[in-house]
């Protein structure tokens, strides 16, 4: 047997006898922390010795009986593996006897001893090897689509997988932790463990009563575990909950929001419910309707009328009690006009006209001559020429858009044909201008015919037609008296007319021109301020009058007694006077 045999045979034998290990003084536990997957290094922690043959490393089965896994001499250099399959390549043992274990696994948790084996000794220094596996960032899983206001349910499961050692599951509502609570917070925890791996994997099931304060709130959940550098703790994402809650307030709008509504508009009615989730159908009650129409939560009213103005009401189907309303006025704005189109009258008839207006508030009403707009409604008393033209009636609400009516009259003022004629001598003596003056609508022809013998220097210029009044001009130079006829003729009658003319060498009045209309119209207004002036002069003499009249009649009353006695006086000396007559 060889030397090396010898030895291990005697190393065995004082192992079993527990006589000759020696383990170095103050030498206790050693513990090595490692995590999952990484290497385990584990010192020998011995001091070695000059006369060592080998050193060997071993682990401790459950039961105490040892394992070896690692040989090397001192004395060959060389280093031998047993075979162990948990150990197979996972193992390096360095020149100082420093245990390396790639790949650290679970199961690598165990009792190492290093043995240092002399001649006459054998020393050992145990090392406790601890292995650590992060667990998985937590997950809520399993989450409830919906919350339920005083409903206990399962709002999820918050899941965190491959921890060793196994960790604690933490639950919190908007950053807050949540205890249990009978009847509102339930949470149940298990744990299972990988046969094959040895990794725990968490769960933690929440139920939980939720409220409207809950709306929007965020749930979390955390793991809490133990790694190499101590204890440590991984939040998962936050989840947020639809939360289901009843209805309590309906609510009714009008679509299109609109300041006013007027006939003619189509009105949609919106009825919501502040539940969640909402309603989705509703009762539309409409004004004189006792019965509600079953409707989504829209109702449309198309082309309303003004008789659609009331009170409208929307509720819940299945609580009728919980009701809404607003008010609707539908505007209207009605505009008669009399009379109106096309109306034919004849100059110097009476013409009344009324634009009668009917509206849900008050209106404005515009009138329109020819695009001008005037500043007072038409009325004809006596009708001219110029009061022909288009006239408009149109009324408008301001507060309601679009809310406009209008109605024309166009107004024809008919008349026959009236006929002035004037002359007038030119300064030079040589000529004389006929003037035919027309009045009439529809606008008479001008038709001249001259008896007598006279050269016409000018024939029939004419003026334009404005207001049915034009006129035609003939310049004559007669040799002797002639006579000069205008004839005016439109569709209602023919008008003839006759001047006569006496030859240029005798003379004669000439008449005055035709007052034009604008003329007429200062005219009038001169008149008018004249008779102002006359009637302001009578009334102020008038009050001079009266005041004059009491003041004389005051007088009268203090001096009664003396004019009886200044009469009686008069009468004698005129009694004297007649008897001086009588006596001569």
């Amino acid at each position: 047997v060889s030397s090396e045999s010898q030895k291990m045979v005697l190393f065995m034998c004082c192992r079993l006898l527990s006589l000759c290990i020696l383990a170095p003084p103050g030498l206790g536990w050693y513990t090595v922390n490692s995590a999952y997957g990484d290497t385990i290094i584990m010192p020998c922690r011995l001091d070695v010795p000059q006369n060592l043959m080998f050193g060997k490393w071993k682990y401790e089965k459950p039961d105490g009986s040892p394992v070896f896994i690692a040989f090397r001499s001192s004395t060959k250099k060389s280093v031998q593996y047993d075979d162990v399959p948990e150990y197979k390549d996972r193992l390096s043992l360095s020149e100082n006897y420093t245990l390396s274990i790639s790949n650290a696994r679970i199961s690598d948790e165990k009792r190492f001893v290093c043995m240092l084996v002399t001649e006459d000794n054998v020393f050992e220094a145990p090392t406790v090897v601890k292995v650590f596996k992060q667990p998985s960032k937590p997950e809520i899983v399993s989450k409830a689509l919906f919350l339920e206001t005083e409903q206990l349910k399962k709002l999820g499961d918050c899941i965190s997988e491959d921890s060793y050692p196994d960790g604690n599951i933490t639950w919190y509502r908007n950053g807050k932790v949540l205890h249990p609570l009978e009847g509102a917070v339930v949470i149940i925890f298990k744990k299972e463990m990988d046969p094959v791996t040895q990794l725990y994997t968490m769960t933690s099931t929440l139920e939980y009563k939720t409220t409207k304060a809950d709306i929007q709130m965020p749930f979390t959940c955390s793991v809490t575990y133990y790694g190499p550098s101590g204890q440590k703790t991984v939040h998962s994402e936050q989840a947020v909950f639809d939360i289901y809650y009843p209805t309590e307030q309906v609510t009714i709008q009008v679509l299109p929001p609109k300041t006013a509504i007027k006939e003619g508009d189509n009105v949609t009615l919106k009825c919501l419910g502040n539940g969640n989730p909402p309603p989705e159908e509703f009762l539309f009650y409409l004004p004189g309707q006792p019965e509600g129409i079953r409707s989504s939560n829209t109702y449309t009213l198309t082309d309303v009328r003004r008789n659609a103005t009331g009170d409208y009401k929307c509720s819940l189907i299945d609580k009728k009690s919980m009701i809404a309303s607003t008010a609707i006025t539908v505007h209207y704005l009605d505009l008669s006009l009399n009379p109106s189109g096309e109306v034919t009258r004849q100059i110097g008839d009476a013409l009344p006209v009324s634009c009668t207006i009917s509206a849900s508030r008050n209106a404005t009403v515009v009138w329109m001559k020819d695009n001008i707009r005037l500043r007072s409604s038409p009325s004809f008393s006596s009708l001219h020429y110029q009061d022909a033209g288009n006239y408009v009636c149109e009324t408008a609400l301001q507060e309601v858009e679009g809310l406009k009516k209008r109605e024309s009259l166009t107004l024809i003022v008919e008349g026959k044909p009236q006929i002035k004629m004037t002359k007038k001598t030119d300064p030079s003596g040589l000529s004389k201008t006929i003037i035919c003056h027309v009045e009439g609508f529809p606008k008479p022809a001008i038709q001249w015919t001259i008896t007598g013998s006279g050269s016409v220097i000018n024939q029939t210029e004419e003026s334009p037609y404005i207001n049915g009044r034009y006129y035609s001009k003939i310049i004559i130079s007669p040799e002797e008296n002639v006579t000069l006829t205008c004839t005016a003729e439109n569709q209602l009658e023919r008008t003839v007319n006759s001047l006569n003319v006496s030859a240029i060498s005798i003379p004669e009045h000439d008449e005055a021109d035709e007052i034009s209309d604008e003329n007429r119209e200062k005219v009038n207004d001169q008149a008018k301020l004249i008779v102002g002036i006359v009637v302001g002069l009578l009334l102020a003499a008038l009050v001079a009058g009266v005041v004059y009249w009491l003041y004389m009649k005051k007088s009268k009353t203090a001096s009664k007694h003396v004019n009886k006695d200044l009469g009686n006086m008069e009468e004698n000396k005129k009694l004297e006077e007649n008897n001086h007559k009588t006596e001569a």
